[in-house]
């Protein structure tokens, strides 16, 4: 017992913890000779480094103090960590970021900003009800509301345009994005429905925004109601005088030549154009020079399907005709609620008109010429149309 060798307590499994991580690392274990001549500094176990950095660490670098304390689970102090301790840290830190407090800062900014959307709205609405009142707002001298329009008749018909006839707008960029141009379009539908959509299909699709201002007939400005609507609308009377003024001052409008007799004619005769009259939209596009863009409306012509016409109520009336249809009038104010046909909207190949010298206009064949060439155009694509359609509701 004399010549025991005392061993103090710890040391030794500090060693071979020492010497198992060393033979994990390296690639031969130690010699003994290199162990006993090393002493106790060299036993004593080193704190596992994060990755990258203990391969990195010179074999002959000092061993950080808490090392020979043999507690090798103690938290290492934020000054004293080593080189890239910090990194998981760092790591586990920025974890916490959006499962703790910046996820309610993110909900709370939302909340802000949803409330924030809604009294702007709201302080809009009021200013606009407020220059409605005082009459603070602008009107063009054919009555055209802008404000008006796009607030309120444009927000009324959208729906009617977007959920009830699914309107599909096709070629909408053959309509100039500045600079005056004549739409021209097939009319139909016992009601003149497909003006407004049309309307709607120009503001809502074209890149620039552009309104159109559709030319009325007589019988639109003789109504109580509806003519105020119609020329707050940007509606104008259906004559050379208006339009003329309209295309100079580069605005786009929209003309339905076939009139009544294309609203008005049967069933029966659906999609099949009538006289374009005598060409008097050629003739204003021709002394400004500006295109002619023809216009298809497929599925108007259902909505309202006239299978009579009482001649004798629409003389005592005063309407040019009087629709009978499956539901109108047997089942009263219900029938006159359009069927939900899908519509589409289809705007052709512009027909320029500067080309042509200025008395181009005063030529009845070249006046012939355009206008059957626009007719043509329209009645070729509606049948183009009808092919393509798969059904008159879907």
């Amino acid at each position: 017992m004399a010549d025991a060798k005392v061993i103090p307590f710890g040391e030794e499994p500090r060693s071979r913890r020492g010497g198992k991580r060393a033979r994990g690392r390296g690639s031969s274990s130690p010699s003994p000779s290199s162990s006993a001549g090393s002493g106790a500094h060299s036993l004593s176990s080193v704190p596992d480094q994060p990755d990258g950095v203990e391969d990195s660490m010179p074999n002959d670098a000092p061993v950080p103090e808490q090392a020979h304390s043999g507690r090798t689970s103690d938290p290492v102090e934020p000054h004293a960590a080593a080189p890239g301790a910090e990194g998981p840290a760092m790591a586990e830190a920025a974890t916490e970021g959006p499962t703790g407090d910046a996820t309610g800062d993110v909900n709370e900014d939302a909340a802000e900003s949803g409330g924030g959307d809604w009294d702007r709205r709201l302080a809009e609405g009021f200013a606009f009800l407020r220059r409605r009142v005082t009459g603070d707002y602008e009107v063009d001298e054919f009555g055209y509301d802008k404000e008006l329009t796009e607030q309120v008749l444009m927000s009324l018909i959208r729906p009617l345009y977007a959920n009830y006839f699914r309107v599909e707008v096709k070629g909408i960029e053959n309509i100039p994005s500045d600079g005056g141009a004549l739409v021209v379009s097939n009319h139909s539908g016992t009601l003149p429905l497909d003006g407004l959509m049309m309307q709607v299909a120009v503001h809502d699709n074209h890149p620039a925004g552009r309104h159109l201002r559709l030319l009325a007939a007589d019988l639109v400005f003789m109504l109580p109601v509806v003519n105020e609507l119609a020329r707050k609308a940007g509606h104008t009377l259906a004559c050379a005088e208006d339009a003329e003024r309209l295309l100079q001052r580069g605005e786009i409008v929209g003309v339905m030549p076939e009139g009544f007799k294309g609203l008005g004619k049967p069933f029966g005769e659906r999609y099949k154009l009538q006289r374009f009259g005598r060409g008097g939209f050629v003739s204003t596009a021709l002394r400004h020079g500006v295109p002619i863009v023809p216009c298809s409306i497929v599925g108007a012509e259902e909505i309202y399907p006239m299978i009579g016409n009482s001649k004798t109520l629409a003389r005592l009336l005063g309407f040019p005709y009087f629709p009978i249809t499956p539901t109108f009038p047997w089942l009263g104010p219900l029938g006159a609620l359009p069927l939900p046909t899908k519509w589409t909207i289809q705007f052709g190949e512009p027909i320029p008109t500067d080309g042509y010298p200025p008395e181009a206009e005063e030529d009845p064949m070249l006046m012939f010429n355009l206008t059957d060439q626009v007719r043509e155009q329209i009645q070729h694509t509606l049948y183009k149309l009808l092919v393509q359609r798969r059904s008159v509701f879907f």
